[in-house]
């Protein structure tokens, strides 16, 4: 079975990682500590990306940060860590760190209100409501050919049938043509306007042309715009409304700072 961190479960692995240690320490390389604090951080990575982790993680990273220690000992005795190219890498990955720290407290203190996701949703509605429409298509490429399906049509021809015989858009085509519930925004502008001229229960009486053809339309049936409800997208409107003070903050930042 998957296993996640959770707080208790670092604390249980860290109690065991330091068994048989010093409680500040996981292990004593060469005679420098290796201290736990490295090892509380990486479990706690692991909890924030929400990885699967094996029960004897803490004994794994134990044994990987050992191991660690070693080579940067090696590295050390090297030089490695004196070349400008790794005080640069150093630097880098200092900033990164430093960038993550200031964007995870800015969110920290500035997560959004009920009051705010319940505003973003409601505009959210008022832009998303009016009405929304079922219906049914045959793309042609030519309009002759749209007016004798027009026309079979009229002798009774079945819609679903010649649609999934001629239809273009095979998408639908194999499925008689049919479309999901949308609404006219969800159409280019042609068969929007026809599609809504028409009215429930109409066919179209002359092809409608569009960027991709000429289309006959049934219109099946009309309701209200279905709207979500708030707790169903509360986590994606955080999600934006974090995203959007976080540019605004970042920006702020920019103007602030004298680039030279």
């Amino acid at each position: 079975m998957t296993t996640y961190f959770t707080r208790s479960a670092i604390a249980a692995l860290l109690a065991a990682s330091c068994i048989g240690a010093m409680a500040q320490n996981i292990a004593i390389v060469n005679g420098k500590a290796v201290p736990t604090s490295r090892l509380e951080s990486m479990l706690r990575q692991m909890e924030r990306a929400g990885r699967p982790a094996p029960p004897d993680a803490a004994a794994q990273i134990k044994d990987r940060l050992v191991l660690f220690e070693i080579l940067s000992q090696e590295g050390q005795k090297r030089g490695l860590d004196a070349t400008d190219e790794f005080k640069s890498q150093l630097e880098l990955l200092r900033q990164n760190l430093l960038v993550n720290d200031v964007m995870a407290d800015f969110q920290k203190t500035n997560t959004p209100s009920d009051a705010e996701i319940q505003a973003e949703y409601d505009k959210f509605v008022a832009a998303n409501g009016g009405k929304e429409y079922k219906a049914h298509h045959i793309l042609v490429e030519k309009e002759a050919d749209a007016k004798k399906i027009i026309a079979q049509l009229k002798k009774g021809g079945k819609f679903e049938d010649i649609a999934k015989k001629s239809s273009k858009d095979t998408g639908s085509g194999a499925k008689g043509g049919e479309l999901e519930w949308a609404s006219p925004t969800s159409y280019v502008k042609e068969f929007a306007e026809a599609m809504v001229a028409m009215g429930k229960g109409k066919t179209s009486e002359t092809p409608v042309k569009t960027q991709f053809g000429f289309h006959i339309i049934r219109v099946d049936d009309v309701r209200d715009a279905q709207q979500p409800k708030i707790e169903e997208v509360k986590q994606q409107i955080v999600q934006q409304f974090m995203q959007q003070k976080s540019s605004a903050y970042i920006e702020e930042l920019r103007a602030k700072a004298r680039i030279e």
